[in-house]
């Protein structure tokens, strides 16, 4: 798979996002295939338009992750983690949110679901980033959350734990 060629020719973001934010990301997702820069002023243009649509996080932080652009891909996860938790009426710090675990439903709407997506990502950028012990920190922090492992972070702890068997 090439890196930039993560996106089909169309991309369902969600039936709920407004229509000029889906057209800007539609066209940065083909953009993304032959002119990046033009791609990205797209996806952060969507985002300036609504900042409050948690799919032009998504969208940005996994083109800056396919791109190996790490950082950015942790700032934009971040400010999504901030979002999603303001729109998910949650604390927006994972720990103080592990913490509080018994007082919200991870499941309950899109912006909490949302928000354990992220913080998989999160915890995935923080192993590319060779950060294991606050990765593993992150995905302890979702197994809390997320018992049930709607968000797949079981699959991050597997591959977090071969590497830590490899590096020893």
């Amino acid at each position: 798979m090439a890196a930039a060629g993560f996106f089909e020719d169309a991309v369902l973001f969600s039936p709920n996002m407004p229509e000029a934010v889906n057209s800007l990301l539609q066209t940065a997702v083909i953009k993304s295939r032959s002119d990046k820069p033009a791609a990205e002023q797209l996806f952060l243009e969507a985002q300036a338009l609504d900042v409050s649509c948690l799919q032009t996080y998504f969208a940005l932080y996994k083109f800056y992750f396919y791109q190996a652009r790490l950082a950015e891909a942790e700032s934009c996860v971040k400010e999504a983690l901030v979002e999603a938790s303001k729109q998910g009426g949650i604390p927006s710090d994972p720990f103080a949110l592990k913490q509080a675990a018994a007082q919200y439903d991870m499941y309950a709407n899109e912006a909490r679901l949302f928000y354990l997506y992220t913080l998989k990502a999160y915890a995935f950028i923080q192993l590319r980033l060779d950060n294991a012990h606050l990765a593993e920190e992150m995905l302890a922090v979702i197994q809390v959350l997320d018992p049930q492992d709607r968000s797949g972070a079981s699959v991050i702890i597997d591959l977090s734990e071969a590497m830590h068997e490899e590096a020893a």
